[in-house]
């Protein structure tokens, strides 16, 4: 199973059409476990990512941004070993 997390925010609604393409890949995938970070509750997560969510980074650290679409998440996701 792959690990990601999404940064986002209440009301983003990129964020929601982010996840839903997190959601269509991962049977693809063999799963997905998502986290969602809410860039808000931190000064540091706004500032670094205020302009530019949604955000997704994988476990090992590596980050796809906005826009993606389900064959660019599955590109990324075949480059990662399974964490």
């Amino acid at each position: 199973m792959q690990r990601l997390t999404l940064f986002s925010t209440s009301g983003c609604h990129l964020c929601e059409l982010a996840a839903a393409v997190v959601a269509e890949v991962s049977p693809s995938v063999g799963g997905i476990a998502l986290e969602v970070v809410d860039i808000a509750e931190s000064d540091a997560l706004f500032e670094r990512y205020g302009l530019s969510i949604p955000v997704l980074r994988h476990a090992d650290g590596d980050e796809l941004s906005w826009p993606f679409a389900a064959v660019s998440l599955q590109g990324f996701l075949r480059t990662k070993k399974h964490c």
